[in-house]
């Protein structure tokens, strides 16, 4: 039988590999855009730049979860390990999703930048934040659930 401390650290780091490879895949998607915007419009630059850096924000997300687990989860007495991974794994599946698709709502954001002079900058913002709000929902309802379960 595994350990409740270990099941509950997994639970973390999972939440931290999933932010952590869904920012990859969603930067690489947004960035891949951001190579062919470049090459008909290299003023584009920090537009393409700000765009394609949004889907990192996941990895940070996972890392306040492994954070949270490490130091508010595990330092309670009699924490149930599978009611942490449980919880951590619904954050990473948010944190995995999310950032991928918000490659792809900021890709369609910086393949427009040319035909509109940079102008759909905010518009683009404004919608890829609707998709990182999911995984920020994932993190705000991963503490409430440690909090109403006792285990913070």
């Amino acid at each position: 039988m595994i350990d409740a401390s270990a099941l509950a650290t997994i639970g973390g780091s999972l939440a931290l590999i999933a932010g952590l490879v869904g920012s990859a895949i969603g930067i690489a998607t947004a960035a891949s855009g951001g190579v062919a915007t470049l090459s008909e419009d290299p003023r584009q630059f920090r537009n393409v730049l700000i765009l394609a850096s949004l889907p990192m924000t996941q990895s940070f997300y996972g890392l306040i979860m492994l954070i949270l687990v490490l130091t508010a989860v595990l330092p309670v007495e009699g924490t149930e390990g599978s009611v942490a991974l449980g919880v951590s794994l619904i954050a990473a599946f948010a944190f995995v999703v999310s950032a991928i698709y918000q490659g792809t709502v900021c890709a369609s954001g910086i393949a427009m930048l040319p035909k509109t002079g940079g102008k759909i900058l905010t518009s683009s913002m404004m919608l890829a934040v609707f998709v990182e709000l999911i995984a920020v929902l994932a993190l705000v309802f991963s503490i409430m659930a440690f909090t109403l379960l006792g285990l913070m």
